[in-house]
């Protein structure tokens, strides 16, 4: 018999596997839209052809990891922050990009409650890189790049 009838199941990436499949979709994603690695921490803004401004914030450089905030310039009536809006952590060694949080101005803790079963958080992972993909493809074919980007 051959490999793939005995193990059918080992064709099909885990939710794991899919999540870190997401992980380096983003940062390639990142990558190609904003090139953030080769910015100096700053705020960024993106103007492309669609009327919505895109807000970049370099928060944070290190060797091998960047902390960055992707946000429009619309303001949540509940918090009075940037909305929507994306944490984002990219490690520029391993080439993967993970959203930390999409709710502005709170943590996971805050968003989960206090001790969340695992399963919770890793639902809530899925959803918000899948979120983050799909807002990256959205930006680039709204023709937000490199060349729109400007320092504040």
């Amino acid at each position: 018999m051959s490999a793939v009838l005995d193990h059918p199941r080992k064709l099909l990436p885990g939710r794991f596997e899919f999540l870190m499949g997401l992980y380096a979709e983003n940062y390639h994603r990142l990558t190609r839209l904003f090139a953030p690695q080769q910015l100096a921490p700053g705020q960024y803004v993106s103007r492309a052809g669609d009327g919505l401004d895109v807000h970049l914030h370099v928060q944070e450089c290190h060797p091998y990891t960047l902390e960055l905030e992707l946000t429009y310039d619309f303001v949540d009536a509940h918090t009075g922050q940037r909305a929507p809006s994306a944490q984002l952590r990219m490690y520029t060694d391993a080439h993967v990009a993970e959203a930390m949080h999409c709710h502005p101005g709170r943590h996971l803790w805050q968003v989960l409650g206090p001790f969340p079963p695992a399963h919770t958080v890793f639902q809530h992972r899925l959803r918000m890189n899948g979120f983050l993909t799909r807002w990256l493809e959205y930006l680039a074919e709204q023709g937000h790049a490199v060349e729109t980007l400007r320092l504040q």
